[in-house]
C-alpha cells in the first residue's frame, strides 16, 4: 500500500514538474504551466498525513502489525493536533489526532469518522520566497503568515481548491 501511494504521489509530481498546456481548474486558478520562480525550488516528499480517531490505536497499527519505526505523540496545541511520526524511511506519515473541539482535525474527523488522508507535505528550499511568488501567482494559504511545524521548521498550508482539491503544506527543508 505505502509504495503503492509514493508511486501514485512520485507520478503526479513528476506530471506537475512537466511542462503542462494551460488549463483552468476553476475561475481562481492559474494556468498550469507557470512554474517555481528561480529563487525557490520544489523539493522531496516530507510526509503524508493521516487524521485519526484513535492516535494510541492507529499508531499501534504501524508499529505492531506493520513493524514500522514510531514516534512518540507529541501535543501541538498551536496547531490544534498531537503527532505521531511513521518512519517510512524515504519518507513519513504523519498522524494526526485533535487536541480540543476547537482542532481543524476534529472538524475533519465530524465528516470523516474513520479518519483519512488529510494532506501531503512538499519541502521548499526557500520558503519565504515561495510564499511570495505562490501570492503573486493567486495562490492561496491557510494562513497570513508562515509558522513552525512538527518538526520544528518553517511550514504553511496552501488552499485546497487552489491545488486541485489537495491541502498542501510547504515546509522549509
Amino acid at each position: 500500500m505505502t509504495s503503492f501511494l509514493l508511486g501514485t504521489l512520485k507520478g503526479l509530481f513528476s506530471r506537475l514538474q512537466a511542462p503542462i498546456p494551460a488549463l483552468r481548474a476553476s475561475s481562481t486558478s492559474q494556468p498550469l504551466d507557470q512554474v517555481a520562480g528561480s529563487l525557490w525550488n520544489l523539493g522531496q516528499l516530507n510526509h503524508v498525513a493521516i487524521a485519526v480517531p484513535d492516535l494510541e490505536k492507529a499508531a499501534a497499527f504501524y508499529k505492531n502489525i506493520l513493524g514500522a519505526q514510531v514516534s512518540e505523540a507529541v501535543p501541538l496545541p498551536e496547531h490544534g493536533v498531537s503527532v505521531v511520526f511513521v518512519n517510512l524511511g524515504n519518507t513519513k506519515m504523519e498522524l494526526l489526532h485533535p487536541l480540543g473541539c476547537d482542532s481543524p482535525i476534529a472538524g475533519f474527523l465530524q465528516k470523516n469518522k474513520a479518519g483519512g488522508m488529510h494532506h501531503i507535505c512538499i519541502e521548499v528550499d526557500n520558503i519565504n520566497a515561495a510564499v511570495m511568488d505562490l501570492k503573486t501567482k493567486k495562490i492561496r494559504s491557510l494562513s497570513e503568515e508562515v509558522k513552525i511545524g512538527a518538526h520544528g521548521k518553517p511550514v504553511i498550508f496552501l488552499h485546497p481548491k487552489d491545488c486541485g482539491g489537495v491541502l498542501v503544506e510547504l515546509e522549509q527543508a
